[in-house]
């Protein structure tokens, strides 16, 4: 996915349709010229709905419809025929997707299935026609009730990249050329860091047709759960995944301290995290020989399955397929 087709935020402005008043009637034919009053009600406001769509994967055709306005309900007539409700607005959302209130910023709903709908901001109810108000002391009243107004409120769409595994690592970790290697995804690789500014997402193909789907997600770095450089954009995706696959690179001063380094900034972000069945992977092997391997052995974290591999050489991939299998259904 492109960056500039990837959108995983937007701010919109929604406003739902105003209620239809009722109807001020009172029965009339040629055998009646005194009929009472049949004054129906008013069609309800439209909604602003949203819709969860597999099939969608950005937040982009929203990127650039500021306000979302919904019809207003029609007017009740006689016969106590009730007003038209107003056009609902359906917006379809990847899955995934989390809508906040703009001025709380209080988590309001999560879209997590296809077709599932939630109304974000409810339409007006309608007025009710002269005939609800007829009464023993007064038989024609001639009066009926305003359509309560829409509402505007201003909300935030987030979207949550879902898959099976998650990549957490520094920048140059070798997220991207592991996705790119075990996957048919095309991520964008280079030797700077930020290289990865959106999500990519990609399917594992694993033993006897099964598959499961990988997320290489933008790269982490201390503080980031303060929002240096791209973190909370970062971590935001982190929330979706079912397992995290942490890779750190053979070379770095102490595996140690950078595994710990990534799982504060997971902690400091939300300690629910944390929950999240871990795998660790020393990326780049293809660097060292089994000496080396012994050596650094020591400085790698007791707490977690780990394995040793190189994208590039393919070395380890089919024991990290098995590894990551295994902890996703245990």
């Amino acid at each position: 996915m492109s960056n500039q087709n990837f959108v995983d935020y937007v701010r919109i402005c929604c406003r739902s349709g105003k209620g239809g008043p009722g109807s001020v009637h009172l029965f009339r034919d040629k055998k009646n010229a005194k009929g009472g009053p049949d004054g129906g009600d008013g069609g309800r406001g439209g909604h602003i709905v949203i819709r969860g769509n597999r099939n969608m994967w950005t937040l982009l055709p929203l990127k650039y419809r500021k306000h979302v306005i919904a019809g207003d309900g029609g007017t009740g007539g006689g016969s106590h025929k009730t007003g038209a409700d107003g056009e609902d607005i359906y917006l379809d959302v990847p899955l995934g997707t989390v809508a906040k209130d703009a001025e709380t910023g209080e988590v309001e709903f999560e879209i997590t299935e296809h077709d599932e709908v939630v109304v974000i901001v409810a339409g007006g109810k309608g007025g009710r026609g002269n005939s609800h108000f007829k009464s023993p002391t007064n038989q024609t009243p001639r009066y009926a009730q305003p359509g309560l107004p829409g509402k505007e409120e201003w909300k935030i769409l987030e979207l949550k990249v879902l898959a099976d595994v998650g990549l957490v690592g520094f920048p140059n970790a070798g997220k991207s050329t592991l996705l790119s290697v075990i996957t048919s995804a095309k991520p964008k690789i280079g030797s700077y860091a930020f290289t990865t500014l959106v999500p990519n997402l990609g399917i594992v193909s694993y033993r006897d047709t099964r598959s499961f789907v990988m997320a290489d997600i933008p790269g982490i770095i201390e503080k980031a759960h303060e929002g240096k450089g791209i973190g909370h954009r970062f971590l935001r995706h982190i929330e979706r995944n079912s397992t995290l696959l942490f890779m750190i690179p053979c070379d770095t001063d102490s595996i140690q301290k950078e595994y710990d380094i990534l799982l504060n900034e997971l902690k400091m972000y939300n300690p629910e995290l944390l929950h999240k069945p871990r795998v660790l992977a020393i990326t780049k092997c293809d660097l060292i020989d089994e000496e080396l391997k012994e050596l650094i052995t020591p400085d790698i974290p007791k707490d977690i399955p780990y394995v040793f591999i190189s994208a590039v050489a393919q070395l380890g991939l089919q024991e990290l397929k098995d590894l990551l299998w295994t902890t996703m259904n245990a």
